[in-house]
């Protein structure tokens, strides 16, 4: 199968991999469900209708993640049954110490490197088209510490489209799956603003 480069597709990421052949994605980076039921959140009511959350993703989408691409780097890795990995990347969120909110975020890799930290705080009040929306900034600092321009990354669970905002401004070829059809638009929409690489938006 032809990739579908730069892309949104519209539909369960564990069907469309199926149809992609061994190691033809150079980079997976992705944000999965962590089966907490964020989105049930009664702070997240514009998403409470929506099942995304309740549970992770079983081992047969890893397993395919893995065969279709040479290296991942999977965002909420401390939620996953992962291999063991030299490589975590740290988001250190610069907030103060709650009870309830994270300070930091982990994602597993499949490099042979040392552990690195990014260090990035979100604004108050900034609205997020997503309930686990990650920052614009922070996906392309992955991009650009473990991809190059022209290789093909894919997120196989896009939710509104960081990764493909990501790739578009930095000249990695993208494609995106998501299943709900609300945050597929909300990608497209986002891609549609990409501006010769200028960054416009922070999420």
């Amino acid at each position: 199968m032809t990739l579908p480069l730069n892309t949104i597709i519209c539909g369960d990421c564990l069907d469309v991999m199926k149809t992609f052949e061994d190691k033809s994605v150079d980079l997976v980076l992705t944000d999965p469900p962590y089966g907490i039921g964020i989105a049930h959140n009664p702070i997240r009511q514009m998403h409470e209708k929506m099942d995304w959350d309740n549970a992770t993703p079983t081992s047969e989408y890893f397993s395919e993640l893995f065969r279709i691409s040479e290296n991942q780097i999977i965002w909420g890795g401390n939620f996953f049954d992962l291999p063991p990995t030299q490589c975590f990347l740290l988001w250190d969120k610069e907030q103060p110490e709650t009870f309830s909110t994270s300070m930091c975020e982990q994602a597993w890799t499949s490099f042979k490197s040392p552990a690195k930290l990014f260090r990035y705080r979100v604004v108050d009040g900034v609205v997020k088209e997503h309930p686990t929306q990650k920052p614009l900034p922070l996906m392309m600092w992955c991009l650009e510490k473990y991809s190059k321009p022209g290789m093909t990354v894919l997120d196989p669970f896009l939710g509104s489209g960081t990764t493909c905002v990501a790739c578009k401004k930095l000249g990695r070829n993208f494609i995106g799956i998501e299943k709900e059809p609300a945050y597929v638009e909300i990608a497209k929409k986002r891609l549609e603003k990409v501006n010769n690489h200028k960054i416009e938006e922070w999420f």
